[in-house]
């Protein structure tokens, strides 16, 4: 057993755990409304469009629409998950956030039960983040309570567009753009770049949680600005023509290369990035012209929220001419101008990304992410109510993303990985919370101890990489306007490092945030 592999046992995660609230009190706390409401079965739960149909680009579907859920929507369910998933219980790393932001970065002692990925930089995060935002935004259903997928909106586009930054276009929405209608609006921080805003500080962009956090913020502002540098290579070239969308094409093909060739490898490993290209897909398979987002993807989706780590350096001399740190999210932080966390939502001179942190820039100064496993981060137990989409506790991102399995009717992560042809385990860990959760798992835990027990924790598992790569592959594949689908054979022609390829180092000093630019 590796020594990762030690650290996550079962025993140690149970012996760190605090006293677990019984179900019912817990489901006191838990704001969601749920107690007293009508019981839905599996057969509600599971409610699907009829065999043969086709599911709307515009709503969510499912890659396994056979399968039932793992469990039904009931109080006692409910209350299980939010107590796996709660502060001090068996995925709380237990992060000493006394020691401040700087210890927890330096000193690896006071984070033991939440190791670094040495193969992920911070940056793949975020980037991770910034791709879910372009393809799946569910607005609607409520937490824990069952909805059918193929009747809940889907308020991103099923593709690598990038809508989330350009929305629907100059025309019908003009107030992400510039007076030429061609360029995007950008503003500043003080000393940086910074998203527009409103006086109140809310963002003006085209999804609002690109803001949730200055990270994501920072990115969203990057191409914001590569879209605008692309714009000024155009006309600097003499280009006549459309010239919006033939530097949206540009930026769209370059983030989609970026996202098949540097992103998708570090978290479902080459091979599999190689199979799904050469054997094509197995389980997500919609008609061409037809993608949508399946809500096995929407939940396991969320392993990222494992690579977070409890705090970061934002930049390094923007504090006053020294470095920022900051806990991803902080109590604190609540109603300052100037947060002391990293939330979203304010400006300040210092909230900008120094992004030698997050991306390898060859200058000694980037830093790694966590080990996809089972453990996430303490901040993100007690997350600010303005991050959160309804407002509402529970706050835990935990219990929250378990007590959504209920609300799709997800099936059990055993049942999936038997479906795919993949080695199954039981999780004797889950059995305190409820016994049937040994054999019948909630596909994110699943998914989590998959990648720890058969990747160490360096990538997805061989569910969870088929169903994150397959899907992704899938929205490539299956947009008409995409470069694997327009020209397969494409390689990016901005400029970069290594001729023929595009990383996320490229994209950042072609937009002019990377330290070389800034003098940093």
């Amino acid at each position: 057993m590796s020594v990762q592999s030690q650290m996550h046992t079962p025993e140690r995660r149970r012996a760190r755990a605090r006293a677990q609230l019984t179900r019912r009190g817990f489901l006191g706390g838990l704001g969601l409304g749920v107690v007293g409401t009508t019981l839905i079965g599996p057969s509600a739960a599971h409610a699907t469009s009829t065999p043969g149909s086709t599911t709307p680009a515009d709503r969510f579907g499912r890659m396994f629409p056979d399968l039932p859920p793992f469990l039904t929507a009931d109080d006692d369910a409910r209350a299980a998950l939010a107590a796996i998933g709660a502060a001090g219980g068996i995925m709380d790393a237990d992060d000493d956030l006394s020691a401040g932001p700087i210890e927890l970065i330096i000193d690896p002692s006071l984070s033991l039960n939440n190791p670094d990925n040495p193969h992920h930089t911070a940056g793949v995060t975020f980037f991770g983040q910034f791709l879910d935002h372009d393809v799946t935004f569910d607005t609607t259903s409520e937490l824990g309570v069952p909805a059918v997928p193929e009747e809940t909106p889907n308020a991103r586009t099923p593709a690598l567009d990038l809508d989330s930054v350009y929305g629907g276009g100059p025309v019908a929405d003009p107030e992400l753009y510039q007076a030429d209608n061609v360029r995007l609006r950008i503003e500043s921080g003080g000393l940086f770049e910074d998203v527009p805003r409103m006086d109140d500080g809310t963002a003006v962009i085209a999804d609002p949680r690109n803001d949730e956090n200055t990270i994501i913020s920072g990115m969203q502002a990057a191409f914001i600005l590569f879209h605008n540098a692309v714009v000024q290579r155009l006309e600097d070239e003499g280009f006549e023509g459309d010239l919006f969308s033939q530097a949206r094409q540009i930026v769209t093909w370059h983030y989609q290369w970026i996202t098949l060739h540097e992103f998708l490898p570090l978290i479902v490993g080459q091979s599999m990035v190689d199979d799904i290209l050469a054997a094509g897909r197995q389980f997500y398979q919609p008609e061409p012209g037809e993608a949508f987002i399946p809500i096995e993807f929407q939940i396991g989706y969320r392993f990222g929220h494992t690579m977070i780590r409890p705090s970061y350096r934002l930049n390094l001399a923007g504090d006053d001419g020294e470095p920022f740190f900051g806990m991803i999210f902080d109590p604190a932080g609540e109603g300052q101008s100037d947060p002391v966390d990293l939330r979203g939502g304010a400006r300040a001179p210092r909230r900008f990304v120094g992004w030698q942190t997050f991306f390898d820039f060859d200058d000694g100064e980037v830093r790694p992410n966590k080990l996809i496993d089972t453990i996430l981060s303490t901040p993100l137990f007690q997350l600010p109510l303005q991050t959160l989409p309804d407002g509402e506790p529970p706050t835990s991102l935990a219990s929250r993303n378990l007590l959504r399995h209920l609300t799709w009717g997800v099936p059990a992560g055993q049942r999936i990985a038997i479906e795919m042809g993949h080695p199954k385990f039981n999780l004797p860990e889950l059995g305190e919370f409820d016994g049937k959760l040994v054999q019948r798992s909630p596909l994110w835990f699943y998914l989590l101890a998959e990648a720890e027990r058969l990747a160490d924790g360096l990538t997805l598992g061989p569910t969870g990489g088929r169903i994150v790569g397959e899907v992704f592959i899938g929205l490539l594949e299956l947009d008409p306007s995409s470069f694997l689908a327009v020209d397969p054979a494409w390689q990016p022609t901005l400029p970069s490092d290594t001729p023929g390829d595009f990383r996320m180092t490229d994209l950042l000093r072609f937009a002019g945030v990377d330290p070389d630019s800034r003098g940093q």
